[in-house]
């Protein structure tokens, strides 16, 4: 039995991913002015699908897009070689890069609230209510 049915879990990967891209970005950052550079990026790959997993569905059609995934990774982290946007060969987007920071710092706020909130409800319990 999982406490608070594996949200605890969820979150926990979840903060692992914003904290991967965090890295990612502040990385890109610190390198927007090395030649040759190429930004990258982190992909949530497949997380969907493997949450999705724990669903007990039927494909009622073979065109239907099923519902298990055999993919292990969850994460990665990817680089874009194919666009240039400085004379150096580099392509950080600095721009990019800080509203993409601002984005994640957002939404790892946002895990790190509801993880409290788990915790005080847990709290709560083991007190009585008091």
């Amino acid at each position: 039995m999982t406490m608070f049915g594996g949200t605890i879990q969820t979150l926990e990967k979840s903060m692992d991913y914003a904290s991967l891209k965090n890295k990612t970005i502040s990385n890109n950052i610190a390198n927007v002015d090395t030649p040759n550079y190429k930004a990258k990026d982190v992909q949530f790959k497949d997380v969907f699908s493997e949450q999705m997993s724990s669903i007990d569905a039927k494909r009622t059609n073979s065109k239907h897009i099923p519902f298990s995934s055999t993919s292990t990774s969850r994460f990665s982290v990817t680089s874009n070689g194919s666009t240039q946007y400085n004379h150096n060969g580099n392509n950080v987007d600095i721009d990019q890069e800080m509203s993409d920071l601002a984005k994640n710092q957002i939404y790892y706020q946002a895990l790190v609230d509801r993880l409290n909130g788990k915790f005080r409800s847990l709290e709560s319990v083991i007190k009585g209510g008091r």
